[in-house]
């Protein structure tokens, strides 16, 4: 501001002429600086200013903010968040499903995210929408995905560097890990959601997305994200690796060797069975790359962690 006091000190018609227009110009596109990106759902998400008191109903949001090192943007959690721990001090405004209008609104949030799901997803927005609050939802199947929506995040909060060194590093990590099994054999692999009423991880999941970075098969070919599998037709897809997560969806699996009527599956038979953590591979986040790492590892060189 000093400087430009001292250029309109400067004696001279002409000069202010020119000048004043410029500098009208200027300070309307400060005053009407925004941010703009187009969700997953073709919603226009338009801010006067970069996103400054989110709140996230789903917590891959929280684990990508924290990444960034934006974690002090977020002024909410969902009771099930618990993750990073500094997320725990945080007000709960309910649940990824059903969070409370409310309590929201009471802590004048300038962006509400939600990730796409069950169409309960989508109506827990509408009431926040009501009240004239941006809402973005994304869905998340692939790591292309996740990256996409990565940089919008960083768009909506004006932190586009932070957001592109990001999506650079997990990259990276990715990169490393297609090197260290290039020219392998691809082997099938079943992930287990929950047992029992069996589920698994379709083409339709990011598991499937880690599957194939690992550089895995998924031997189940349905496309949707969660498939309910019978018994027999497992037995049929006769795996040689079986993964199982223990989580909110799975909370006290049974070992599949300790199930008696698994015991034909070669996956079983051989011992390559894997259990893992469900938010680490289920939940779309920067820690799939992790889960990229583990189970690659556990493909190519028989470990767990």
């Amino acid at each position: 501001m000093k400087h430009l006091l001292r250029l309109l000190s400067i004696p001279g018609l002409k000069f202010r002429r020119f000048f004043f227009p410029l500098l009208l110009i200027s300070f309307a596109s400060t005053a009407q600086a925004g941010v703009s990106i187009t969700d997953d759902f073709g919603n226009e998400i338009i801010l006067q200013a970069p996103a400054k008191r989110i709140v996230a109903l789903y917590g891959s949001f929280n684990e990508i903010f924290y990444a960034m090192d934006l974690g002090d943007r977020l002024v909410a959690r969902t009771a099930a968040d618990h993750y990073p721990e500094q997320i725990t001090a945080l007000p709960s405004i309910g649940t990824h499903m059903r969070p409370n209008p409310e309590l929201i609104v009471a802590l004048k949030p300038d962006l509400v995210l939600q990730m796409a799901g069950r169409s309960q997803a989508a109506t827990a927005l509408e009431p926040l929408k009501a009240r004239g609050i941006p809402c973005a939802m994304f869905r998340v199947t692939s790591f292309e995905q996740m990256f996409s929506m990565v940089r919008r995040l960083g768009v909506l909060t004006g932190e586009s560097g932070a957001a592109d060194a990001l999506v650079n590093s997990m990259n990276a990590r990715l990169d490393r890990v297609s090197a260290g099994y290039s020219g392998a054999d691809a082997s099938q692999v079943f992930f287990e959601v929950r047992y029992p009423n069996l589920l698994a991880a379709g083409q339709g999941s990011i598991v499937n997305d880690i599957i194939r970075h690992a550089g895995g098969i998924n031997c189940v070919s349905n496309h949707k994200k969660i498939v309910r599998m019978g018994e027999e037709e497992l037995m049929r897809l006769n795996p040689q690796n079986y993964v199982y997560q223990i989580g909110r969806m799975n909370p006290s699996p049974v070992r599949p060797d300790e199930r008696s009527h698994f015991k034909l599956i070669d996956a079983v038979r051989n011992n390559r069975i894997l259990k893992v953590d469900e938010s680490v591979f289920s939940r779309p986040g920067p820690r799939n790359v992790e889960a990229v790492e583990i189970l690659a590892d556990f493909l190519f060189n028989n470990k767990e962690k």
